[in-house]
């Protein structure tokens, strides 16, 4: 039963994480300043959180320098440097979602890279690293890119992009060294307003203003709320609760999963057709999933496998 639910929040999570890079790329098009927009987006989602950890918790404040140490990682890498680098690097034309997808998805070969110097516990054999190098492939197919393109128009932006990624990764690992437990809720209530306020005067040094901003217009409106409740308020719940059960490696395997859910979004809003190259990535992203998640699957069958015979 544990199995099969932590299975059902990493598919919810790849699909409200990997919709959100269209979510995103809407709002930015809409005209949001790009460190103004991700600031707003969790202040709502911190709020949202934080009044959900006074109602289910009996002490919501961070106690100690152990959980105040988790919540400036929080704050300060898996929210403020991932999102606002992320969002300043989709505003380039060069960087359109599919290509952010892809930048994104080396997140869990980055989180691999930091385990094996933070956390000497977490390892992948060699057909383990086979696998996740397989659903980077496919992911690149599923894209459809050409690796040219990332060396050439809009470096810097993807450089950018590159760098959310690290910062997600290390966050990760780095919440698995720090000698304290800390509810999930209040965790992930401070860590977004931690990192709203540090977006916020990050926006403010960058000259960003809301001023022109249509904030009633329906994109903005639209993209704001479903980034905000789904992919942060929620998303990141699941993440952390995920986090705990299954470890940096793992749970940042969704970075693979992801584009699915974005090609599939994009295909459904947006009226993308899906291109034989999409079924090639889905092909080896899943090919790559199995071998990464071998030993898991094998325990699942295990018990029914016993029975049958």
């Amino acid at each position: 039963m544990t199995r099969v639910r932590n299975l059902l929040l990493f598919v919810v999570l790849a699909a409200l994480w990997g919709s959100a890079f269209m979510a995103i790329k809407a709002g930015l098009l809409a005209g949001i300043p790009p460190v103004l927009f991700a600031a707003v987006r969790y202040d709502i989602a911190g709020v949202i959180m934080l009044a959900y950890a006074v109602v289910v918790l009996d002490d919501p404040l961070p106690r100690g320098r152990g959980q105040w140490t988790l919540v400036a990682i929080g704050s300060v890498l898996l929210i403020a440097a991932y999102h606002a680098l992320l969002f300043v690097g989709e505003t380039s034309p060069a960087v359109n979602s599919a290509a952010a997808a892809v930048i994104v998805s080396l997140s869990p070969v980055l989180t691999t890279g930091f385990a094996r110097v933070f956390l000497p516990e977490e390892r992948l054999s060699a057909l383990g690293v086979f696998g996740l190098l397989l659903g980077l492939v496919g992911v690149a197919v599923l894209a459809d890119l050409d690796p040219n393109n990332l060396l050439t128009g809009g470096f810097v932006a993807k450089l950018l992009v590159l760098a959310a990624a690290a910062s997600f990764a290390l966050g990760s690992v780095l919440t698995g060294r720090v000698d304290a437990q800390m509810p999930i809720e209040s965790m992930e209530a401070w860590s977004m307003l931690g990192g709203a306020l540090l977006m916020h005067l990050l926006s403010i040094a960058l000259g960003e203003s809301p001023a022109g901003v249509a904030w009633t217009s329906f994109d903005v409106l639209w993209s704001m709320a479903y980034l905000s409740i789904g992919a942060s308020a929620i998303g990141f719940l699941i993440y952390f609760d995920l986090l705990e059960r299954l470890g940096p490696i793992q749970i940042n395997l969704v970075s693979y999963v992801a584009p699915i859910f974005a090609a599939l979004s994009g295909w459904v809003v947006l009226r993308e057709a899906p291109t034989p190259a999409t079924f090639g990535g889905f092909f080896l992203i899943f090919i790559g999933f199995l071998l990464l998640k071998r030993e898991a699957i094998r325990e699942a069958l295990g018990p029914t496998s016993s029975v049958s015979s």
